[in-house]
């Protein structure tokens, strides 16, 4: 996920160097509530501070939340293809990478072609458990958006989907991640709405692609990613802890997939989403992708381990990474 350009120069004119804030610690191989019509193509800095001051209303709830609880076990799926339980990667120059935990190696895998209209480029991605991707592309203003799959195996076609953009008020950019469903062996894809005016979670149907809102945030929350598990957990990553005043890290929040409301959560106090960021679960420990303004241009791999709630950097890449995509066949622990 990147921001958009007039967001990071409004950021630079209002504080030098400031940029959205944070929420609250390889081998190679339902009911919703109402949207607007469409959402917003640019955040100004006065409907950023209507989301923050919206959160911050909130702090009561963030008293209650407990931290996060990666440890249930993993339900009966089918899981056909080993290989799609690596972390993938999208950048924003379209390559394609494959990153493994245990030893922190990424593997380019080829830069996709995908036949996005001109001017747009990759800004979110998720993998199913066969391996197949779903990427956005956006412009630079955020204001339209493709939906496009692809095979993560080399040489594979990039086909366009029958998503419309402006569906349900996703316009142009949304977070997203698979999740495996609890109900029986299949998985569903959920997304994010990416505006503060349209803090949302949805399910999007991968053969009809029609969007089911589910709910809204509940507390609202900026600018989101999605990673799911083969649990049937689903994790967001995102920005201004709630009930800051200022946003001084990140977090990760447990989302119920029934009505979007945020049921745990932990604090990434240093983790600074920067200008591009990704997310991803694997082994029991979380990932985060980001581009904060101290790595210049490279985008910093952060673990974060619920267990024992340690917060490490385990490695960097010189590409912009802005998705990432994991199957639910990918370890629980």
């Amino acid at each position: 996920m990147r921001l958009p350009f007039l967001v990071l120069l409004v950021g630079g004119l209002a504080s030098c160097g400031s940029r959205t804030g944070l929420f609250a610690p390889v081998p190679n191989d339902a009911g919703g509530a109402a949207l607007p019509d469409a959402l917003a193509p640019d955040v100004d800095a006065s409907v950023a501070d209507a989301g923050a001051d919206a959160i911050e209303e909130d702090v009561s709830e963030e008293d209650a939340l407990p931290p996060l609880d990666v440890s249930r076990p993993m339900p009966i799926n089918d899981c056909p293809d080993a290989g799609s339980t690596l972390v993938y990667l999208i950048a924003e120059d379209g390559m394609l990478m494959s990153f493994y935990p245990p030893t922190g190696e990424f593997t380019t895998i080829e830069r996709i072609l995908c036949p996005a209209l001109p001017g747009e480029t990759p800004f979110s991605m998720a993998v199913d458990r066969t391996g197949v991707a779903y990427i956005v592309f956006s412009d630079t203003a955020h204001s339209f958006g493709e939906l496009f799959r692809i095979s993560t195996k080399p040489n594979s076609p990039c086909l366009p989907t029958r998503f419309q953009s402006g569906e349900q008020g996703f316009a142009a950019t949304f977070g997203m991640g698979f999740s495996s469903d609890t109900a029986d062996a299949g998985e569903t894809l959920f997304v994010a709405g990416d505006s503060p005016s349209s803090s949302v979670l949805a399910s999007l149907d991968t053969k009809s692609f029609a969007l089911g809102i589910v709910g809204p945030f509940t507390p609202p929350i900026l600018q989101p990613e999605l990673t799911g598990t083969g649990a049937g957990d689903l994790f967001a990553f995102y920005g201004v802890p709630v009930g800051a005043p200022t946003p001084p890290g990140s977090a990760i929040g447990q989302i119920d997939k029934t009505t979007g409301r945020i049921i745990a959560q932990s604090n990434l106090p240093g983790v600074a989403q920067g200008s591009a960021w990704a997310f991803a679960f694997w082994g029991g420990d979380f990932y985060t992708f980001t581009l904060p303004d101290s790595a210049g241009a490279s985008t910093v791999v952060t673990r974060f381990r619920p267990s024992d709630g340690t917060i490490a950097e385990v490695g960097r890449s010189d590409h912009v990474i802005v998705g990432a995509g994991v199957s639910t066949c990918a370890p629980q622990e």
